[in-house]
This record gives structure tokens, C-alpha cells and sequence, in this order.
């Protein structure tokens, strides 16, 4: 009786594991968090199939790198590092963002825009508009 009862509890808490393990439970959704400080890192986009990435162009040499900035709260910011006026100035601009499934969506000075989340690790979040123009940032 012992022994059936294990078997039992064996093959029910297999079945659960195999259930619950399944790949559609979050519909392709990535369940890393978002949230976060972003370094820019490289721009690019597709040429002929093969994606091209190179050094973002907006960092400043000598600068800390552009960012972008999730909040818990749906605000985002973005900052740029700007010699123009002064060495390495930094400017914010502040706006709330929202997520999607596999969209990021923010509204910054009244400019709405709509990217897919192409991929997102701990240490990389790689972002594509609608025009093709693919943008990673790290941490």
C-alpha cells in the first residue's frame, strides 16, 4: 500500500512538473525584467538579411554613454551626453513608457514611439522600430 502510495505521488508530481514547464505559458514573453538603467551601446540595422551594429555614434567620446532609464512606475528617462556646450553636460528628458508583450512603448515630450523587444537579457536589451533601425543598450 506503501509503495503504491509513492508511486502515485511520484507520477502525479511528474505530471505537474511537465505541465508547468511548458514554453507558451508566457506567449513568447520574456519574464526578465525590464526595468533598469540601459547604457546605448551600438545603432544598426538589416543590410541584405544580415543585421549591421556598430558603436552608437550618439555617445560623446570622453562621456559617460547615453541611457535609457525604466522605472517600476512607467516613467522613463533618457539622458544624453552632450559636449556641445559644455564638456560632458548631461540633459534629461523624462516621459512614461509601457510594455506590451513584446513592445516597449514610450512617450517623451508628447513623441510617441513604438519599438519590439528583438531581445532582452540580463545584460542586453536590443530594440527594433518600425523602420528597421535596431538599438542595444546594455548593463
Amino acid at each position: 500500500m506503501k509503495t503504491r502510495s509513492l508511486l502515485l505521488a511520484l507520477i502525479l508530481s511528474i505530471g505537474l512538473f511537465s505541465t508547468s514547464c511548458s514554453n507558451d505559458d508566457n506567449e513568447g514573453e520574456t519574464l526578465i525584467p525590464l526595468e533598469g538603467k540601459w547604457d546605448l551601446s551600438k545603432t544598426g540595422t538589416v543590410i541584405n538579411g544580415t543585421e549591421t551594429l556598430i558603436d552608437a555614434p550618439e555617445n560623446q567620446s570622453g562621456c559617460n554613454k547615453d541611457y535609457l532609464e525604466l522605472k517600476l512606475d512607467n516613467t522613463v528617462n533618457i539622458g544624453d551626453y552632450s559636449s556641445a556646450v559644455s564638456a560632458c553636460a548631461l540633459t534629461v528628458q523624462s516621459g512614461i513608457y509601457s510594455r506590451s508583450h513584446n513592445n516597449i512603448t514610450t512617450v517623451v515630450n508628447g513623441v510617441t514611439k513604438t519599438q519590439d523587444i528583438v531581445n532582452l537579457t540580463l545584460k542586453e536589451l536590443k530594440v527594433k522600430d518600425a523602420a528597421g533601425i535596431i538599438t542595444v543598450y546594455t548593463r
